[in-house]
């Protein structure tokens, strides 16, 4: 391989055959996987100093980049408390430290429902600091914070810590009446801790070589973990477990579930050393949720479910809610029946009222359902007068509360926190996201549009610009498009320095993704999940069509699932892109969905299809595969983002990406590989070493789309 400042490196070839199904695939880069190799660390970082080196002359961009997010961020900052037990909890930010400091204050009284009011950087009375993540994180380069579970007692503190990036955690616990930690130490867990009532069991989960959370245990405090008791272990790949409590704090849950089939495990928390019963028998294709309520004096489950709708006799794609005996989950009564034109998405309890959330029109809604001394009341959606939103619950741990917490944003509106009093409907705003300097929010607008697809089917556009932005503007467009996962409203501190240069801000809400419903994302999945693809490049057409950009000032943007749709799209449509920025791209999807012994793999199948067993998943796979696609035309320029200890999208995917790109693509355009080397899925941790990483990001897509221009270094 080359190495100097200007010349990009150059991988060696190492012919390596794959055959599956009667075809044999010759790839020379495989030899990259292995992260011990020093050859393999040698490349890696050449390829950091030739990004390095090609990005330098923007060094001042990235810093001014970085001081307006900084400028803009109310660093010393405290969250909204709010009320577990006798105490309000909350977290503090401190200018010029990179993590969050957990804190606690007491109640005034039983009655003390109104948060206190907080000044950034002035203690509340009597508060206490539970958890200090910069005194956590001393000595490390990377931290993040998994388990941050408080007893019901509000005793003891559960708390679990990663300190490489590899999502594995070991789990702590604290005595907050002491504020000493107790002997017992658990490594190598996932993120999450669960108490019983009695304070003295408290259950989690590890994970198995896959780094699927397959095994939840129970550990008594104060004895040895090796006598730690087993209590749910899930040997099928695809299924994924998970542990909590309901509101009420009447019964444990473990929930075990696949990407299409989920089931629910039940047990008394006064009863932790107990046997954990079914609530429905698991069945292929089946998902569904359980919430304790009490309606009417009885103990009940909410059930959202995807099973038949006994009304219609169809599958019900969006769900439904019913509702059965705590004691015999099997007798459903559907309360809520199918709707096409509405995704059912979650139900949470309490002791006198029932929250909804749900979609409908590509948006978030919320509704409260009071109960009443005879069951149901009347529901009462709540309103909100933008076009674009996202809204949902916010900290609502206790089961008897008289208010509703909820979390509020938009594009243009920084992020609220309200409280909904639920017998009035009277709405109180708490805090709004402060965003300091001359931010003014009537200087931005936000739209939505729609795009026919190939196919027909209009696609939800979301576009946000500053106002009198104009024509031919340069333009980053967004795209996810998988898991069901939609990509909602929101503000960024951090986008004000693209919108105020004049670029304009889209997101393409393809197919793959749940904005329009289950059929929106069963649309862009397994056999169809070339929508997903088509679909973005729908609207980069649009965008270009209708005069809002042109090819030479367009920027797609994508990460992890959406770096394989950045990966499609500059093998579909490389003349729409003036450049393409993937994080954590999964761009060599093939590869790794054959590979059972790979991190997610199995689970995966569902989303994507089993390439081993079926021949024709396997040559769908093979037909839109970023890596097995890249041809000899001209692309537009790339930069490629990944961490070294991703468990998720192995730094190997992009690594191989962007040799196989070098080494078969005509044209000049720069390609780009940066690689955190002391990081994982999520990348750098601490809120600075982030912003700065947001900075170089941003300053390669202002200069890539034509919105800044500064002297490029020769290739």
């Amino acid at each position: 391989m080359i190495s100097s400042d200007l010349t990009p490196p150059v991988a060696k070839k190492v012919p390596f055959e794959r055959t599956h199904h009667g075809h044999t695939f010759v790839d020379e880069y495989e030899w990259l996987r292995d992260k011990n190799d020093p050859e393999v660390i040698a490349y890696l970082e050449a390829e950091n100093a030739y990004t390095e080196a090609m990005t330098e002359h923007l060094a001042p961009l990235r810093e001014a980049i970085f001081e307006e997010i900084k400028s803009r961020t109310q660093e010393t900052d405290m969250s909204v408390p709010t009320r577990m037990g006798d105490w309000w909890y909350y977290a503090r930010t401190v200018e010029g430290k990179q993590y969050a400091i957990q804190c606690r204050c007491p109640i005034t009284d039983a009655g003390d429902w109104t948060p206190p009011t907080v000044t950034p950087g002035v203690e509340l009375p009597g508060e206490e600091i539970l958890l200090d993540g910069n005194a956590e994180a001393e000595g490390h380069e990377f931290f993040s914070l998994g388990a941050f579970s408080i007893s019901h007692d509000g005793r003891l503190l559960a708390y679990s810590t990663d300190v490489v990036g590899d999502e594995r955690y070991t789990l702590r616990f604290k005595d907050l009446t002491t504020g000493e930690l107790l002997p017992d130490e658990i490594p190598g867990t996932a993120p999450g801790a669960t108490w019983a009532l009695d304070h003295s069991h408290v259950f989690y989960q590890t994970v198995d070589e896959s780094w699927r959370p397959d095994t939840v245990w129970r550990h008594e405090l104060g004895t040895p973990v090796d006598q730690d008791v087993k209590v749910f272990h899930e040997p099928d790949e695809r299924y994924w477990v998970a542990i909590g409590s309901t509101r009420s704090e009447k019964y444990l849950m473990i929930w075990v579930g696949s990407k299409i089939t989920s089931e629910g495990w039940v047990l008394e928390s006064d009863n932790p050393t107990g046997e954990f019963r079914v609530i429905l028998p698991r069945r292929e294709g089946v998902e569904y949720s359980a919430e304790h309520a009490v309606v009417a004096g009885e103990d009940r489950f909410l059930i959202l479910h995807n099973d038949v709708d006994p009304e219609t006799g169809e599958k019900a794609e969006n769900f439904v809610l019913a509702e059965a005996p705590v004691d015999d989950p099997t007798a459903l009564r559907t309360l809520i029946g199918h709707r096409k034109d509405v995704r059912l998405e979650d139900v949470d309890a309490f002791e006198g009222h029932i929250v909804l959330g749900y979609r409908r029109e590509a948006l978030t809604r919320l509704a409260v359902w009071p109960l009443t001394e005879d069951g149901y009341g009347d529901l009462v959606e709540l309103e909100f007068d933008e076009e674009l939103f996202a809204v949902g619950p916010g900290g609502n741990p206790e089961w008897i509360q008289p208010t509703l917490r909820l979390g509020y944003t938009s594009f243009i509106t920084p992020s609220r926190v309200y409280d909904y009093r639920v017998s009035t409907g009277e709405l109180t705003l708490l805090k709004s996201q402060p965003v300091l300097g001359d931010f003014d929010p009537s200087l931005y607008e936000q739209r939505r549009e729609w795009v026919t697809a190939e196919d027909g089917t209009r696609i939800p556009l979301s576009i946000v610009a500053r106002k009198g932005a104009p024509a031919d503007a340069p333009t980053l467009l967004y795209g996810y498009g998988s898991y069901e996962a939609s990509i909602d409203p929101a503000f960024s501190v951090a986008r004000l320095s693209l919108l105020d240069r004049g670029m304009v801000f889209a997101v393409a809400h393809v197919r793959g993704g749940g904005e329009m419903g289950r059929h929106w994302y069963e649309n862009g999945k397994t056999l169809t999940k070339k929508n997903t693809f088509t679909d973005f490049v729908a609207c980069a057409r649009h965008l270009i069509d209708t005069g809002a950009t042109s090819q030479g000032k367009l920027v797609a943007d994508g990460g992890s699932a959406g770096g394989l749709l950045m990966g499609a799209v500059a093998n579909l449509a490389p003349e729409l892109f003036a450049g393409i920025l993937a994080n954590v791209p999964f761009v060599d999807p093939l590869t790794s969905i054959l590979d059972p012994s790979l991190p997610l793999t199995v689970i995966e199948w569902d989303e994507w299809g089993n390439p081993l067993e079926d021949p024709e998943v396997y040559e769908y796979m093979r037909s839109y595969s970023p890596y097995e696609n890249v041809e000899a035309k001209d692309y537009p320029a790339i930069l490629a983002i990944t961490s070294i200890n991703d468990t998720r999208v192995l730094y190997v995917e992009p690594a191989k990406w962007v040799a196989r790109l070098r080494a078969t693509k005509t044209g000049d355009s720069p390609l780009l590989l940066k690689t955190e080397m002391k990081a994982g899925h999520g990348g750098v941790s601490g809120r600075y070493e982030k912003w700065r990483e947001v900075a170089f990001e941003f300053a390669w897509v202002l200069e890539t789309s034509g919105a800044y221009r500064a002297e490029a270094p020769a290739q």
